[in-house]
């Protein structure tokens, strides 16, 4: 099932913005997502599945790599990529 996540990281830290900048980053390198970014969260878009396994693989490095981090996370199932 295809799916859409809408998903921000807010690390407690002043020097934030690097580490989101390196999550989103990584999030790109998958071929098989379609990533879509504003000043608020990041839109990922793919199977399901996929996207969950995913997004807990890059949950868990940038935890182990970082400050603490708080993740918000929308799961919309269903919904198809943008054109």
């Amino acid at each position: 099932m295809r799916a859409a996540v809408e998903i921000s990281m807010y690390p407690l830290t002043g020097e934030y913005r690097p580490l989101i900048r390196a999550f989103i980053e990584r999030l790109k390198t998958r071929a098989e997502w379609v990533v879509r970014s504003n000043a608020m969260s990041t839109q990922v878009w793919g199977e399901l599945g996929e996207l969950m396994r995913g997004l807990s693989d890059e949950m868990t490095r940038a935890a182990a790599e970082g400050p603490q981090l708080v993740f918000v996370i929308k799961v919309l199932p269903g919904l198809a990529p943008p054109p």
